[in-house]
């Protein structure tokens, strides 16, 4: 495994990490992970070497501020989504690109992190193989039934104005769904999202909605059961939003919630490599 350090317009660093495939497999894919939110991009070596045990070349990074990355989100952190998809991302799959340049990039995004490839994708289109979307979906509150649903919608909206009057989300002090500390921008732009279904980011220079309904790329979108943060209907209500995509669905009852997958990896492993070979 190779780290690759890469500093971001206001300093941060944000570490990608590098993953070569023991036997490359002859259609030489390279699986970009981007992690969830709070989830450091160290926690997915485990599943990253197991891809690479398949034939996947497989990149690791950080969101910036999680994990390794630093300095952590304060009251001067001003990025959200437009800032992760058009700056850190494009960076980020420059070092894959640089390291692996015979290989075809997918992104594979968790929770967040499959949102956030949704976006980059429709930046960039014909430059990405694919989209692997694993525990992910869309946070918009009628995706959560009724109960739950209201509790998400309120909850998000205090959260934006938490992190508004607080400079930014002090998800170190207040556990609330394991996000972390966070830059405040990026915690409005999800609020957005889960209240209105709408994918608007905060300084859009696209109509992300628009350019996502236009793309015709592969997806494989994997739901687990017991999942309460990426429920089935999340899930569709993101896809929804790929109209003209060709879409493949796997529901998998082990392993079980949001993240045990990670440490887990044979079965979304699996359904992976099924999906490269049909």
């Amino acid at each position: 495994m190779e780290t690759v350090p890469i500093q971001m317009p206001d300093g941060t660093s944000v570490p990608v990490r590098l993953f070569e495939a023991e036997t490359p497999r002859s259609d030489l894919p390279v699986i970009v992970v981007l992690p969830g939110l709070g989830i450091p991009g160290g926690y997915y070596a485990l599943f990253a070497q197991a891809l690479t045990e398949r034939g996947f070349h497989v990149a690791t990074a950080d969101l910036r501020g999680q994990g390794d990355s630093r300095p952590k989100p304060s009251g001067v952190s001003t990025y959200g989504y437009q800032e992760l998809v058009s700056v850190d991302f494009p960076a980020i799959f420059e070092v894959v690109r640089e390291r692996f340049p015979d290989a075809t990039p997918y992104a594979l995004g968790h929770s967040m992190g499959g949102q956030l490839s949704s976006l980059y994708a429709s930046r960039i289109r014909g430059r990405l193989g694919g989209l692997i979307l694993v525990a992910s979906g869309s946070p918009f509150h009628r995706g959560f039934g009724v109960a739950r649903g209201a509790s998400l919608f309120l909850g998000a909206a205090a959260m934006s104005l938490t992190s508004n009057i607080a400079g930014f989300w002090p998800g170190d002090r207040i556990d609330v769904g394991g996000f972390g500390r966070q830059s405040k921008v990026l915690i409005e732009d999800w609020s957005r999202f889960a209240r209105t279904g709408r994918i608007e980011p905060t300084g859009a220079d696209i109509d992300y909605e628009e350019r996502i309904a236009r793309l015709t790329l592969p997806i494989l979108a994997v739901t687990l059961a017991g999942d309460d943060l990426a429920p089935r209907a999340s899930m569709a209500n993101l896809l929804k939003k790929f109209p003209r995509a060709e879409v493949t669905t796997r529901h998998l009852s082990s392993p079980r919630g949001h993240n045990e997958w990670i440490r887990q990896p044979a079965t979304v492993v699996a359904e992976i490599e099924a999906w490269f070979s049909r």
